[in-house]
């Protein structure tokens, strides 16, 4: 039978085990914040836009079929990509989400697709129970007419 002792012992490590997860991830969400700090400093294009005909739509709603940047050719974000996974293929794990993206025809590792949930997470678009992504409610992909 266990005694009081191991079993605060026991809890102890766990614990431990969880700071150090912890750790881990405040490691990447700092690094995170510090590629997207460094990308605000960049300079924006000397080249104007081409104008648009259409009304832009607000942010909240994410169209995956449209890069972007807006021209044709360019990589869709690794944002874009998670977003347009998960609205076409439901709540995933974050593996599968990479799955899903790689069989797409990107090269993207798992640490990236980390990174970026956590970033979505952060900004509200994303959310996690029991290691499952999903997007928040009115942020699906609406149905074309």
């Amino acid at each position: 039978m266990d005694t009081s002792l191991e079993r605060i012992r026991e809890k102890i490590g766990e614990l431990e085990e969880k700071l150090a997860n912890l750790r881990i991830a405040e490691r990447e969400i700092q690094a995170l914040e510090k590629s997207s700090a460094q990308k605000e400093k960049v300079p924006a294009r000397k080249t104007k836009a081409p104008a648009r005909k259409t009304k832009t739509p607000p942010a909240e709603a994410i169209k995956t079929e449209v890069h972007e940047s807006g021209e044709p050719g360019t990589p869709q974000t690794i944002v874009a990509a998670i977003t347009g996974t998960l609205s076409q293929h439901g709540p995933l794990s974050a593996a599968n989400i990479a799955e899903q993206i790689v069989a797409t025809g990107r090269e993207v590792n798992n640490r990236a697709i980390s990174f970026s949930l956590q970033a979505l997470k952060k900004r509200g678009v994303v959310k996690n129970a029991d290691g499952v992504w999903s997007l928040l409610k009115g942020r699906a992909k609406r149905a074309r007419a």
